[in-house]
């Protein structure tokens, strides 16, 4: 395997998916790479989990 540049589909920003980051998702049984930068992953994480948090 060897390292992927990847286009953000949310930003529009190139960021690398190495090859140790490749070796996780295939352990973690994830068929698809990334579409999002670390970054904007990280956003829509925190997005999710503040809509998630009814009171």
């Amino acid at each position: 395997m060897a390292d992927k540049t990847i286009v953000c589909k949310d930003c529009g920003k190139e960021f690398l998916f190495t090859e140790g980051e490749q070796a996780f998702y295939k352990e973690k049984g994830f068929e698809n790479d990334p579409v999002r930068c670390p970054e904007c992953r990280k956003a829509k994480k925190a997005q999710r989990n503040n809509r998630d948090r009814k009171f």
